[in-house]
C-alpha cells in the first residue's frame, strides 16, 4: 500500500483497511477518512494521532480498555486480533515459562485494579519480557493521569508500527 492508493480508496475501503490500526477502534479511521488526500505517510500518522488526542477522556479510556492484557485470557483463548497476536508473539508472550506467566498475570491484575485498563506497551519496540516488567514496575507508580498519558503514547507507537507494516515503511 502507498498513500496515493490509500487516497483513492472508497470511504468504506479506507475504514476497512485502517479500522484496526488502533485496536478495536475503527472510529479513528472514520474520523480521518474525510481528511484525504494525505500528502505523505507522516501526514496520515499525524492525522490519526490527532483524532485520538482530540477525543474526550472517556473515549481515550475506552481506547485503552480495547487493548488486551499481555498473555491474558484473550491470548490464551486465541481471541486476539491478528496484529496483537503477532505483537505479543514477537516476545513469545503467548508461551512464557510458568514463573514469568504468573508475574505477567500479577502485573495485569495490578494495572486493572489501579487504572481500570491494561498495561500497554509497544511490545515490538521492546527487547525482552524483563524490559516490559521493568516498565510496568515504573509505570505502576504513575497517577491515573500520568498512566493514561503514558498508555496513549504507547498506543500511538503500536499504531505507527502497524501502519509501517501496512505501508512497508
Amino acid at each position: 500500500m502507498d498513500v496515493e492508493k490509500l487516497n483513492h480508496l472508497s470511504d468504506a475501503e479506507f475504514i476497512e483497511l485502517l479500522g484496526g490500526i488502533y485496536e478495536h477502534s475503527p472510529w479513528v479511521a472514520e474520523q480521518v477518512v474525510h481528511q484525504r488526500p494525505f500528502k505523505s505517510f507522516s501526514a496520515l500518522v499525524s492525522s490519526m494521532k490527532a483524532a485520538v488526542e482530540s477525543s474526550d477522556e472517556k473515549t481515550k479510556i475506552e481506547l485503552l480498555k480495547a487493548h488486551p492484557e499481555f498473555a491474558g485470557k484473550a491470548a490464551m483463548d486465541g481471541e486476539l486480533t491478528e496484529a496483537s497476536t503477532q505483537e505479543q508473539g514477537s516476545l513469545s508472550l503467548n508461551s512464557l515459562p510458568a514463573a514469568q506467566h504468573k508475574k505477567m498475570q500479577q502485573f495485569n491484575r495490578r494495572f486493572m485494579d489501579k487504572f481500570g485498563f491494561p498495561g500497554i506497551v509497544a511490545v515490538r519496540l521492546q527487547n525482552s519480557v524483563d524490559g516490559i516488567f521493568t516498565l510496568f514496575e515504573q509505570r505502576l507508580e504513575n497517577s491515573i493521569e500520568q498512566e493514561t498519558h503514558a498508555a496513549i503514547e504507547q498506543v500511538h507507537l503500536i499504531a505507527r508500527c502497524r501502519l509501517e507494516d501496512l505501508f512497508d515503511v
